[in-house]
């Protein structure tokens, strides 16, 4: 009987997978199994009898997880129900083992820096930085989105999360040295000169480096662009990524022709027109030679990247991506396919530590309605993109699968956010929980009318302007101040309500009498972290195990912040990594998480892009140091001031040395041991303030990564630090 056995594994390294079958005399055979996308391994046998086998894997010839010798499966082909027809035994997903445990580097790409960088991080410095970690015995890099942002060609398009478009990267990445060089030699000394004087800064002049390296690329495209749009690379790269690329284009061209990315400004083509696509794809039209530049760009940097990829493989370094919760409001993206997308809706985050006045990211919500209508094939088409080039990836703001803090437009305030989606209240279950209905009318906000309503069907035209340039609704007659509410009005549904966050510290609960401040209590506390558990576990359920399987890529994902219980339950369920932090314990009745306590499928780590670095946590408040100097570390006396290379190397050993799979330190905290290397302002090593939404990202390394790579002391203390924590 012919049997095809698969299994589902995620290859990380470029391994062999093999079966191995468990002959009767006790003997074993080996069979190699072939896969086409990288994560269904199968092979087909010829079976007369019952047999019993298992799985394993090489890399380079060498054995890696001899713990599948233990796992084994079995078919007997007597227990087969319908002969005849074709037989597949699909096995469970093969997980990866105990001993699975790699360090790694997260940095920017534009945070890199080279002697021959122009002014900012690019992929030829991110194949340097794969060396770097690859010589230090680490066995991943990690990196921030790497889309294209540019919607007005000032500074405020360097926040790395606000992509114009999911699949398109962003032209400053070029590595213009690989390119061709130009012809004229008074260009080549033009361009050396402005790249030696740009590099030279302290930090990313994102203004003058873009404009700059598109004069460049356009200076190339003259001379290189008919040959290479020519060539058959170039229209294998066309045909596979022409879905996207073609709006692209044109959105990049009118853009520029329009002098601003907000299309509601635009005084034509306001939304996508797919006729335009033949006219747009056709070479001999105007219209193609307007937006070929474009094109040959996107492939400049798609080929550049996926160079980066393979060589980080031949290299064993996992390249990590990101991948942001959200998008432009006026980027391509939602001009092409703006049904996807609620644009009454504002993404953000409730209060944290970060901004007591909770976040406003200014991102349109999604119409997951819409979404799961096609099976989500926005979201899938964006994941296997991604996987050209990387090996593993980080969701942004995993809990907006779940539900997403949704702040009406024109709302500033992420204090008048709500979940979305969410079970809100009734009147009547408020009433009837001890909350009096004149209360209820006094301390409820008001109806917000949506900007945008258009009927079904009909074409998006919203007005011109900035969504976000209104402010908060008036308060209703008579009743609090608009910080003051106590309940909020259902985005859809005026009818019922949700608890305003935070609503505890204002006046309004305040004047509440004791029995109704108990009433609200329960409210509060049942909405935000139990009446909706069920309801964010299937709504999740329905979105990501099809993204999850939908590429060989390992899901890590960012769950920090109000995490209500399910999300334990899906990413357990569907084998995703958590994201743990010491300084933001998930449980909210300790100060600091314990390190070895860190479950298996976990990412672990001491700072992010969002968070202050090591040695600035580690100044901010002399309390708490104290506190984690004395019970975290168990050291006595005082805690030392600045944080000295000794100790951030003994707190970064205690995160190699715990249970997380992964170990990702931010390349700031792996200076931070050498105390000759690390910047001497500890403040400069900051990448972002997320309580600042108008943050410049500029932050870059003070230091070549060739100095960094010949400095054997530094090298080789990072290298015994992964050997220690048998992460090599």
């Amino acid at each position: 009987m012919n049997i095809r056995l698969e299994i589902e594994y995620r290859t990380i390294y470029g391994e062999d997978l093999f079966l191995n079958i468990l002959e009767r005399d006790g003997s074993q055979t080996r069979h190699a199994l072939s896969t086409r996308d990288g994560i269904i391994w199968a092979c087909e046998l010829n079976v007369d009898h019952s047999i019993e086998y298992f799985y394993t894997v090489t890399w380079q010839g060498r054995e890696k997880r001899s713990e599948w010798v233990f796992c084994p499966h079995s078919f007997d082909p007597n227990e087969v129900s319908t002969p005849g027809l074709p037989i597949v035994q699909r096995d469970a997903w093969m997980d990866a083992p105990e001993d699975f445990r790699v360090a790694g580097t997260l940095v920017p790409v534009f945070s890199l820096r080279t002697r021959r960088s122009f002014g900012v991080g690019d992929f030829g410095d991110l194949r340097q930085m794969v060396d770097w970690v690859a010589t230090t015995g680490q066995r991943l890099l990690q990196i921030l989105p790497i889309n294209d942002t540019t919607s007005s060609h000032t500074w405020a398009d360097s926040y790395p999360y606000s992509c114009i478009s999911v699949f398109a990267l962003h032209p400053q990445y070029v590595e213009l040295g690989a390119l061709p060089p130009l012809k004229k030699e008074a260009d080549r000394k033009h361009f050396e000169k402005l790249r030696q004087e740009l590099n030279a800064l302290p930090q990313i002049d994102y203004e003058r480096v873009n404009a700059a390296k598109l004069e460049y690329l356009r200076n190339i495209f003259e001379q290189e662009g008919k040959q290479t749009l020519a060539s058959a690379d170039f229209k294998v790269f066309f045909a596979e990524n022409e879905q996207w690329l073609v709006p692209y284009a044109q959105y990049c061209h009118l853009r520029d022709v329009n002098g601003t990315g907000d299309f509601s400004a635009w005084p034509d083509h306001r939304q996508w027109d797919e006729a335009d696509r033949k006219v747009l794809s056709t070479p001999r039209n105007k219209a193609y030679k307007d937006v070929a530049f474009h094109y040959f760009v996107q492939f400049i940097l798609a080929q550049q990247l996926k160079g980066v990829h393979a060589y980080a493989r031949s290299r064993s370094v996992i390249l990590k991506g990101d991948i942001p919760i959200g998008v432009a409001r006026h980027g391509c993206d939602v001009w092409q396919e703006p049904r996807y997308f609620n644009l009454n809706g504002q993404a953000g985050a409730p209060p944290d530590d970060f901004a007591e006045d909770g976040q406003n990211w200014g991102f349109p919500t999604y119409n997951w309605d819409e979404m799961l209508r096609d099976g989500c094939q926005w979201w899938e088409r964006r994941f296997r993109n991604m996987a050209r080039y990387f090996d593993a990836y980080r969701i942004d703001h995993v809990l907006g699968f779940f539900r997403i803090w949704e702040i009406p437009v024109p709302v500033k305030s992420g204090l008048l956010g709500q979940f979305s989606p969410a079970l809100a209240l009734s009147r009547d279950e408020i009433i009837n929980a001890g909350i009096s209905e004149d209360t209820l009318k006094r301390t409820v906000g008001p109806i917000i009318k949506a900007p945008y309503n258009p009927p079904v069907g009909a074409p998006y035209n919203p007005p011109v302007g900035d969504v976000n340039s209104g402010c908060q609704p008036a308060p209703p007659a008579g009743g609090p101040r608009g910080a003051d509410y106590l309940f909020l009005r259902d985005h859809k549904n005026p009818e019922v309500y949700h608890p305003r966050i935070s609503a505890k510290k204002t006046a309004a609960y305040q004047h509440l009498s004791n029995n109704e401040q108990r009433a609200y209590d329960a409210l509060y506390d049942d909405y935000f972290y139990h009446r909706n558990n069920q309801f964010w576990y299937e709504e999740a359920m329905q979105k990501l195990p099809k993204l999850v399987k939908a590429t060989r890529m390992l899901c890590c994902a960012e769950d920090l912040g109000m995490e209500p219980a399910c999300v334990k339950w899906v990413m357990d369920e569907l084998g995703i990594l958590s994201l743990e932090l010491e300084s933001m314990p998930k449980e909210p009745w300790v100060r600091f998480g314990r390190v070895e306590n860190n479950p298996r499928r976990s990412v672990a780590t001491i700072s992010s892009h969002d968070t202050p670095t090591l040695r600035m946590w580690w100044d901010e408040d002399y309390e708490r140091t104290q506190d984690y100097f004395n019970n975290i570390l168990h050291r006595e006396g005082p805690a030392p001031h600045p944080l000295p290379g000794w100790l951030a190397q003994d707190i970064i050993q205690r995160h190699l040395d715990c249970p997380s799979m992964l170990c990702v330190i931010a390349l700031q905290d792996w200076l931070a041991t050498d105390e000759h290397l690390r910047l001497k302002d500890a403040n400069a090593e900051r990448v972002n303030i997320p309580a600042n939404p108008h943050h410049y990202w500029r932050y870059r390394m003070h230091l070549n990564i060739e100095d960094l790579k010949h400095d054997k002391q530094f090298t080789e203390g990072i290298r015994e630090m992964a050997v220690k924590g048998n992460r090599i």
